[in-house]
């Protein structure tokens, strides 16, 4: 039988988990190549071959999406796999109707076949959208489960950034473990957080290997989701994290609705800072398309390290960058926390942007007066730092879940923004977490 050609588009994550899942030494399939969107400076690699499997001895090339038609001329490519997430409906109906046009079918790959099956059990933390406050609903998880006297271990969805084999299944526990693997700003943000809780995390490539590894260690496995993709460990709990900031994207974007759709826990966060009108919109979606989902009330509390510095101050806010970028916000915690403490003005700093932060503006037009932290290369974070330097203001509000002063070596005075999760009204998440651990994990309480 003659091999169906494919082409699987993706963005560093999940494409590389399909493809290990169904297409890896799989007879029926001959993957052409993978395609790269979302994430800059990780197209014209290499899936490496020890990877790839034996039926791949070169590995497999990975090209920019922009040459996705030419590709599916070159190959005669006869499916498409796309596998990458927060993307609108819409967008993934352009790229469908692309394939189709050329006579390719389109593929969407579900949790049933791409979802490990761990040998603990295991809760997913996921969301609908980037920047809902899924990793600080994570970390509110981590502790209850602490509480109960479990050991769990959080795998977080994949960055890999770095050199695909080295990189097939990562550990970090200390702080010596991100500069060992010259960690971007995108991956400290997620691992720090965990390390500094004593959470060991995981990540990587082959998510087989890590979740082997992580059962080592762990009696009790959390699924720290990315973007709003779906898990790709089989969860006995299934906890999604919405935003009231953007009511109705719960329904509009692809993963995330079906992230909404299987959920037992709807957490609606951030109930502190969004409108009452809102809440209720996201609240009555969720009770539309999910009506058997608890349904959470979560705030996200805004930590400064020195409120009193900001007022009266002229301010650059430094936010999250996946945040402001494919999650399509226009702010973040540190313009909410500007405003509160009584900046002066908030300093536009797009005339100031260098190199790729220039670039990144023009690209996500919804960013305004706010600098997202991009530093997903060492040039990158160069570019960031420059930037931040150059904006005439009186301090610099840095918003990130990492502090990027000590980082970049900022020489600004600044100030710190955090934020932890706070649980309101019936505390249903909080009893939903240990009712779970307490059925799941008696032997070891």
């Amino acid at each position: 039988m003659k091999r169906q050609k494919i082409i699987i588009m993706g963005a560093a994550g999940r494409d590389f988990h399909n493809f290990n899942m169904v297409f890896k030494n799989n007879p029926y399939y001959d993957v052409a190549a993978f395609t790269a969107a979302q994430i800059p400076y990780i197209e014209r690699r290499t899936y490496p071959p020890e990877l790839a499997g034996y039926l791949y001895p070169s590995g497999i090339p990975i090209f920019p999406e922009e040459e996705l038609e030419t590709l599916i001329g070159v190959h005669g490519v006869q499916q498409v796999v796309f596998a990458y997430s927060d993307v609108s409906h819409e967008y993934v109906m352009h790229k469908a109707s692309l394939c189709l046009s050329l006579g390719t079918d389109f593929l969407l790959l579900g949790p049933e076949q791409t979802m490990l099956v761990p040998s603990r059990p295991a809760i997913s933390v996921c969301s609908v959208r980037t920047g809902c406050g899924k990793s600080g609903v994570t970390r509110y998880v981590l502790r209850l489960l602490r509480e109960r006297g479990l050991e769990p271990a959080a795998i977080r969805h994949p960055m890999p950034y770095c050199d695909l084999l080295e990189g097939r299944a990562q550990r970090f526990r200390t702080m010596e473990d991100l500069d060992a693997w010259n960690c971007t700003i995108e991956e400290r943000e997620e691992f720090e957080p965990l390390i500094r809780m004593g959470v060991a995390a995981y990540a990587g490539v082959d998510y087989e290997m890590v979740l082997k590894e992580a059962e080592k260690e762990a009696n009790v496995i959390v699924w720290d989701g990315g973007n709003n993709d779906m898990p790709f460990i089989r969860p006995g709990l299934e906890i999604v994290v919405l935003d009231p900031h953007r009511p109705g994207h719960e329904l509009l974007y692809h993963p995330g609705e079906t992230n909404l759709r299987r959920a037992d826990i709807a957490v609606i966060n951030k109930v502190d800072t969004a409108e009452k009108d809102n809440i209720r919109t996201v609240e009555d979606h969720v009770r539309m398309v999910n009506p058997s989902a608890i349904i959470a009330h979560t705030a996200s509390r805004i930590i400064v390290d020195n409120p009193g510095k900001i007022e009266g101050r002229s301010v650059l806010v430094v936010e999250d960058g996946p945040t402001l970028t494919h999650g399509g916000m226009s702010y973040g915690a540190g313009l909410l926390a500007s405003k509160k403490y009584g900046a002066s003005g908030i300093v536009d700093p797009r005339p100031y942007a260098e190199g790729s932060i220039k670039e990144m503006f023009r690209k996500y037009p919804q960013i305004s007066n706010v600098l997202p932290a991009m530093g997903y290369a060492p040039e990158q974070m160069r570019e960031l730092r420059e930037t931040i330097e150059r904006v005439p203001a009186d301090l610099v509000v840095v918003a990130t879940p990492i502090d990027l002063r000590g980082l970049l070596g900022l020489s600004k005075d600044s100030v710190h923004v955090g934020y932890e999760i706070e649980e309101s009204e019936g505390m249903e998440l909080k009893g939903s977490v240990e009712g779970f651990a307490d059925s799941q994990f008696h032997a070891y309480t």
